[in-house]
């Protein structure tokens, strides 16, 4: 469970790092790559969220389906 766990959150770094950069050249390649530019800055800020959530909804089942099962 815990080497899972690493991976997939070297998996995550690896996967925001290059969205950061595809971020940063697609901000540089100028006004033709906007929409582009745009999906990167979007996904940048919203994996981050979605992960946090995934995250916090399974802490929450998890601990509650705990609770039903002792009852």
């Amino acid at each position: 469970m815990k080497k899972s766990r690493q991976i997939l959150a070297i998996l995550g770094i690896v996967l925001l790092v290059g969205l950061y950069l595809a971020t940063l050249v697609l901000a540089l390649l100028g006004k033709n790559f906007f929409p582009l530019f745009m999906a990167a800055l979007f996904a940048s800020m919203a994996l981050p969220i979605l992960i946090w959530l995934y995250g916090f909804i399974y802490k929450w089942v998890k601990k509650n389906s705990g609770q039903q099962q002792e009852l």
